[in-house]
């Protein structure tokens, strides 16, 4: 069945809502889904898909054509300019998703991999990078703890120009909950901080880990620190004294798919 959207009803403000407004994304539980990489990561890594959204136009491309006519989702035809609001450009997307988001449960990820934490992070572009590198570098999870930026933010899902949609996600609500769930399961948790005492390439990033990243500015938590069973630093030339956290994760994410590449 395909449902026509020619005004701007309920359903159609509900989902402007989503694109600027985290406390209804994650009451409604979905999120708009722009682009053509990001939409088809969606699908390919099995991602919920609540609806398919099209302008209408009366021949689509081959890989719209595809989603459209395999989709167990629900079918929307809405107004070119009513999809052209939320693909957020002056042209309408051929296709957008709305996508549900998934369970904030740390069972999820995979202990037996590397995972990422990027501790209260405020902008949704860095977490969007720091998952575009995470899933380039190999790691399976990433985690956003603290009172931060949404990681389905479409700032965040842009920036991760879809890998977003290639790993487990998880938020939750502090350190704590993280290492109540790593503890157990034998993972290693190392801090990247430029006053950290081990250089990142003396450090063994072998077998489970966790990557911590810290805030943009203040960088990782006291409790953090403390938790941290190794912390790394980045050798530096020049006069930069820091890096953005995002670019210091994902380099810190290098060595660990580097090591792991490394034969024995």
């Amino acid at each position: 069945m395909t449902v026509r959207i020619t005004t701007r009803n309920a359903r159609f403000q509900q989902w402007e809502s989503l694109l600027h407004n985290r406390t209804k994304r994650h009451r409604l539980g979905e999120m708009v889904v722009q682009g053509v990489r990001p939409v088809s990561l969606a699908v390919e890594h099995g991602w919920t898909i609540r609806a398919l959204v099209s302008d209408g136009r009366p021949r689509m491309s081959a890989w719209a054509a595809g989603l459209w006519g395999s989709t167990d989702a629900e079918r929307v035809v809405m107004a070119p300019e009513l999809v052209a609001e939320l693909s957020e450009k002056d042209e309408p997307a051929e296709l957008l998703a709305i996508v549900a988001l998934p369970a904030d449960d740390l069972t999820r990820l995979d202990p037996a991999g590397v995972t990422v934490v990027f501790d209260r992070p405020t902008q949704p572009g860095n977490i969007g990078t720091l998952a575009r590198s995470a899933d380039a570098f190999g790691a399976s999870g990433l985690v956003v703890t603290g009172h931060a930026a949404d990681p389905y933010d479409p700032r965040a899902v842009r920036a991760s120009t879809g890998s977003l949609f290639a790993l487990t996600v998880v938020r939750a609500p502090s350190h704590r909950e993280v290492l109540d769930w790593a503890r157990p399961a034998g993972v290693r948790v190392v801090g990247t901080d430029e006053t950290g005492t081990v250089d990142l390439r003396a450090a063994d990033l072998t077998g489970p880990v966790l990557v911590v990243v810290g805030n943009e500015t203040t960088g990782m938590t006291a409790a953090w620190r403390e938790a941290c069973d190794e912390l790394v630093s980045i050798p530096m030339a020049g006069s930069a004294s820091s890096l953005n956290a995002a670019v210091a994760g994902s380099i810190v994410l290098d060595e660990v798919s580097r090591q792991r590449r490394s034969p024995a």
